[in-house]
């Protein structure tokens, strides 16, 4: 392990490879240690090169039980519990619930909310023995509000911010905080392809008249992840401009 790793507590990051998992892991690793996931040898090797000595990117799949379990057995072999976890990991598969096909159900329940269970239960054992840790999830401003053709994704978020108001009472004695984040319309390659016209109709329901940026997000989770937030559990942070507040 390099003399950086030693020093700083290690965070792992799911879905890294790009995007708002991408800032998260760049951000984070100033001052940790990170491991970033993604589903590709390629994506893995794109972590790698953007974290530097600072972390360094690694094969798993959130929807595949083995894949975890062999993700953190790598993790122990290397003394790499991570204290710090960031569920960031998440896929979409729109469409209307009267056309909407039981696999595309499933698929987006099996990784953006089961897929949390997976990563998240072998990742407390290292935190409760240290009685300390940050768990933070990512939501979105959907799980408020709603969304059309998106009642999958919608219900998947929504669970996860049960599943963290929950755990934050169950590990709060140890020291663990569970927070989530919850971002509204953001700059990203997927807004990227939207037109101008269908941007302007988004930003019209914005009260701060902007998009957010991928660094907004990752501000707010370096915040619940750092000394500062110790006190903060339990709690969804939105960053959506004034989209929806709550």
């Amino acid at each position: 392990m390099s003399a950086v790793a030693d020093q700083l507590r290690v965070a792992l990051v799911t879905g890294a490879s790009r995007g708002i998992g991408a800032a998260i892991a760049a951000r984070l690793a100033s001052d940790h240690f990170v491991v970033g996931t993604a589903t590709s040898d390629a994506g893995a090797a794109a972590i790698s090169e953007l974290l530097g000595e600072n972390g360094t990117g690694m094969v798993m799949r959130v929807d595949d039980e083995d894949s975890v379990a062999s993700l953190y057995a790598t993790l122990a072999q290397q003394d790499r519990a991570p204290l710090v976890l960031v569920n960031n990991a998440g896929i979409t598969r729109d469409n209307l619930l009267m056309r909407m096909k039981p696999e595309e159900w499933g698929a987006v329940i099996d990784t953006n909310l089961t897929g949390l269970y997976r990563v998240v239960k072998p990742a407390l054992r290292a935190m409760m023995k240290a009685r300390w840790g940050r768990i933070v999830n990512l939501s979105s401003v959907v799980a408020r509000m709603g969304n059309p053709g998106q009642s999958n994704y919608v219900a998947s978020k929504a669970g996860i911010e049960g599943f963290t108001r929950s755990l934050a009472l169950e590990i709060a004695s140890r020291g663990i905080t569970v927070n989530a984040v919850a971002p509204g319309f953001i700059e990203t390659d997927m807004t990227a392809e939207l037109t101008p016209e269908q941007v302007e109709l988004m930003l019209a329901r914005v009260p701060l008249g902007a998009m957010g940026t991928v660094a907004d997000v990752a501000a707010a989770v370096a915040f619940l992840a750092g000394e500062g937030a110790g006190y903060i559990t339990g709690e969804t942070l939105q960053v959506n401009g004034g989209l929806h507040m709550s």
